[in-house]
């Protein structure tokens, strides 16, 4: 009587949910996971810059507006500062649509954590080279942009490749505010089949395909620049 209560699962049935279930995650991730990631990238590395040169400037109240921002943003987590955009300022007569929410969001959270990254490469850049570029009557603008910057680049390569990869996973907290992402999709089919370890790792498996084929191209990366500085 116990046994022919229980459901037994045709194994068709999984690798049937699995291949249905594919493009539809690969969709998000085309439409929504990698465009956001990219997105939120360059506008946080734009933020880092601006975030760095602030604290190292002379100019004390924008020390202090970036170290405010900077320990605001490290010191909450992200998915409470997504919430607050989202959830949070409607209450104040602002709504955000959950994908400009999700590129503000994750955008603040980058710039913070990756203008660490960025000062610190500008400041292992030894002083000499300011003071080279000083000595042939070039200006602090043209001895950061031509000097110290593209040898700071270098530096940050690795660090700021890692912090990309990182945002290609932490961008599954946009399904939390209703982006319809390569997590989203798959909670939508697993809340309809019901099969949620399948579907989960399955968005598992495609996101450390991503990240996996990510970190090839960082190495390359890193590689491409060891050679530059050698030669």
């Amino acid at each position: 009587m116990y046994l022919n209560n229980i459901e037994i699962q045709d194994p068709n049935r999984y690798i049937h949910i699995a291949e249905s279930s594919l493009l539809p995650m690969l969709k998000g991730a085309l439409y929504y996971t990698l465009p956001l990631t990219l997105i939120t990238f360059c506008i946080g590395i734009i933020l880092a810059l601006l975030t760095a040169l602030a604290r190292i400037s002379n100019i004390k109240p924008l020390q202090w507006l970036a170290r405010f921002y900077v320990s605001i943003i490290r010191g909450t987590p992200l998915l409470v500062q997504l919430f607050i955009i989202f959830y949070g300022l409607p209450s104040i007569n602002v709504t955000i649509n959950p994908f400009p929410a999700a590129i503000i969001g994750f955008s603040l959270n980058i710039g913070a954590y990756a203008s660490e990254i960025v000062r610190a490469a500008i400041l292992s850049i030894p002083k000499g080279q300011w003071e080279a570029g000083y000595s042939i009557n070039m200006n602090y603008s043209q001895i950061l942009r031509r000097i110290i910057l593209p040898q700071a680049v270098r530096v940050s390569i690795p660090p700021l490749s890692n912090t990309f990869i990182s945002l290609v996973k932490d961008t599954s907290l946009a399904s939390l505010i209703l982006v319809t992402e390569m997590f989203r999709k798959a909670q939508e089919i697993a809340a309809t089949t019901y099969e949620f370890l399948l579907l989960y790792t399955e968005a598992g498996l495609l996101y450390w395909i991503i990240c996996f084929i990510l970190s090839l191209i960082q190495q390359r990366l890193e590689n491409h620049f060891e050679k530059y500085v050698t030669h």
